[in-house]
C-alpha cells in the first residue's frame, strides 16, 4: 500500500538516498549543477574500489540558458566550486567550455 508522504527527499542528502533505493550501489559518474547535488557528488567519489568521476556544470551563460551560482536565489552552486578541486571534481563552465546549449543555436 502506498501512503501519502516522501521517502526521500530528493536533494542534497536525499539523493544518495534515493540512488541506492532505486539503483542499489554506487554509481561510477554523477554530474549537477547545484549544491543540492554535492553529497551525491561526495558519496559517488568518497568509494573505494575503482575510480569514480564527479562533475559539476556551472551555468554560466544566461543569454543562452541560465546563470546561477552563489550569489542565485535558486540553482545555487557554492560549496561544490569551493570544494571541487580538494575533491577532484571537474567543473564545466557552459558559457567557456560549450559552443552550443540548443541545437541550431549558435554562440556567435
Amino acid at each position: 500500500m502506498r501512503l501519502a508522504e516522501l521517502n526521500f527527499y530528493n536533494d542534497d542528502e536525499g539523493k544518495p538516498i534515493g540512488i541506492h533505493e532505486y539503483i542499489g550501489k554506487r554509481p561510477v559518474f554523477a554530474a549537477g549543477n547545484s549544491d543540492g547535488d554535492y553529497q551525491m557528488l561526495q558519496w559517488t567519489t568518497t568509494a573505494t574500489g575503482y575510480p569514480r568521476f564527479g562533475m559539476f556544470v556551472h551555468h554560466t551563460d544566461s543569454e543562452r540558458e541560465y546563470a546561477y551560482d552563489r550569489s542565485s536565489h535558486i540553482g545555487k552552486l557554492e560549496k561544490g566550486l569551493d570544494d571541487a578541486a580538494k575533491n577532484n571534481w571537474l567543473i564545466v563552465d557552459m558559457k567557456k567550455d560549450w559552443a552550443k546549449i540548443y541545437p541550431g543555436i549558435s554562440k556567435d
